[in-house]
């Protein structure tokens, strides 16, 4: 779709079984010590597969780490293809931290890494299925499971074109970093890796993780204090990617798309979204940083509404409403209520 995001799909055999997050903890030292090897530096060397991960890990490893990101500001985190220098350069890492599900280019290379001491972060949050609200409605008293159980069926519907979105086969939604509290969840688990792997300082990694998960409650209770009282609850995205941060504070998502952001809006699907918009007060169209507006301005356009920015955070740039994660949060916020109408 030429007015979205320009990301390629997925293949099938590219994400195989449900999404996972993965910890990676490299090569221990070939000495008598249980900790892994530094570089040249002195600090443990961490790869960091796109910006959410690389937050968890600079905010943790403070000044003890080294934090090298595979996805540099500004490149869209699904289209990432590795150098064979980048490849070459993951066996040498201390730790790797990815998102599997997000980056296929990175999942292989890490599976081709022949890594050991591997932690799968996937047990450290439940993921959940979202994103397909595509082409029905959430109805009222409709349970969560009902309204997954719909969205995996139009889902399926959906992914009837060539190629595979960024979700898994098991239809479940990694963007859990947009969801404090399961973000917070992500980094005990990345903090209890940093003192694995370089036990030395596990007090510091100790104390910074839970420096981070006090400012990712503080941001949970302002989403949840802001968000509490609105004259709407639904909000429309030109990208399904808010499924686990509606659910957490009781909104309705949206999406054009849905969680694939390359495929075409049907005709129906406008003329609902119109309908959704009319009947739920619906007065803004989001789109995002590293997408093109041009979807979200022309159905606005259509419906009266008007556009802003609800940002992914999958990468930070001088577009980026926010310094950080923290940050660009805040902002997401600030456009949220004034698009609900926050009392």
């Amino acid at each position: 779709m030429s007015v979205m995001n320009v990301r390629r799909l997925i293949p099938a055999t590219a994400v195989t079984g449900a999404v996972a997050l993965g910890l990676v903890s490299l090569s221990a030292c070939a000495g008598t010590s249980d900790a892994a090897d530094k570089g040249s530096s002195g600090k443990l060397d961490v790869v960091a597969s796109f910006y959410p991960m690389q937050y968890l890990a600079e905010q943790i490893g403070g000044g003890h780490v080294a934090v090298n990101t595979l996805t540099k500001p500004g490149v869209e985190p699904h289209d990432l293809e590795l150098k064979p220098r980048q490849i070459g350069e993951l066996g040498e890492a201390d730790v790797i931290l990815y998102l599997k599900g997000i980056q296929p280019a990175v999942d292989d290379a890490i599976a081709q890494a022949g890594v050991k001491n591997t932690v799968d972060a996937a047990t450290l949050t439940k993921l959940e299925a979202h994103g397909d609200e595509v082409g029905h409605e959430h109805h009222e008293g409709e349970s969560a499971e009902e309204h997954a159980a719909h969205g995996e069926e139009h889902g399926a519907e959906e992914a009837g074109h060539e190629g595979h979105d960024h979700a898994t086969e098991a239809g479940t939604d990694p963007h859990i970093w947009l969801d404090p509290v399961k973000y917070a969840e992500v980094a005990k688990g990345v903090g209890a890796a940093l003192e694995k792997a370089d036990p030395a300082h596990a007090a510091d990694y100790a104390k910074n993780t839970d420096a981070l998960v006090k400012k990712l409650g503080d941001l949970d209770s302002a989403f949840e204090t802001g968000l509490k009282n609105t004259t709407t609850k639904t909000f429309i995205t030109t990208h399904s990617a808010f499924g686990y941060l509606a659910e957490r504070y009781g909104l309705e998502q949206e999406g054009i798309t849905g969680i694939d952001p390359e495929s075409e809006p049907s005709p129906a699907r406008i003329k609902e979204l119109q309908d959704i918009a009319k009947k739920d007060k619906v007065s803004t169209v989001f789109f995002e940083t590293l997408a093109s507006d041009k979807t979200a301005k022309t159905l606005a356009g259509d419906t009266g509404l008007t556009t802003d920015v609800l940002d992914p955070l999958e990468g930070i740039t001088d577009k980026s409403q926010g310094d950080d994660y923290i940050e660009v949060m805040q902002s997401n916020l600030a456009a949220l209520k004034k698009a609900l109408g926050a009392k």
